[in-house]
């Protein structure tokens, strides 16, 4: 065995404990990154989902924009001049390493639809819901 050699041995396996740890927080930081990602577009469906039973005069906007936004999720429905907004949040829970909570928040307007008059939409606006 020539000397060179020897100095080398073990060196992948030093090189391996000082690359793997950044390999695994990379894949920890992305994988945290699609999981707001998702739950911010999860959000975005619910507000749309509920500005357009809202503007449709459904009562039951509020559980469309819940079922569609996902368990946890707190709707806002308020109406002005005609128009609905529909406010859906939700936390994203699970942070790695202690981190705090972060939140995915979407809106969605709608205009109330003139056969309606404001009638049903109106029902139960102006207050939160959570589940």
């Amino acid at each position: 065995m020539s000397p060179a050699v020897g100095r080398e041995r073990g060196s992948v396996t030093a090189e391996l404990a000082v690359g793997l740890p950044a390999v695994v927080l990379l894949l920890v930081a992305v994988l945290t990154i699609a999981a707001a990602g998702i739950a911010q577009l999860r959000c975005a469906d619910g507000a749309r989902a509920g500005a357009r039973a809202a503007a449709l005069g459904s009562d039951d906007a509020a559980d469309d924009a819940r079922r569609a936004a996902g368990e946890g999720a707190r709707v806002a429905i308020a109406e002005s001049g005609g128009w609905v907004t529909v406010t859906v949040s939700a936390e994203i829970g699970g942070l790695p390493f202690g981190g705090g909570a972060l939140r995915a928040s979407a809106s969605s307007v709608a205009r109330v639809e003139p056969s309606l008059g404001g009638g049903g939409a109106g029902e139960g606006l102006g207050a939160e819901a959570g589940s």
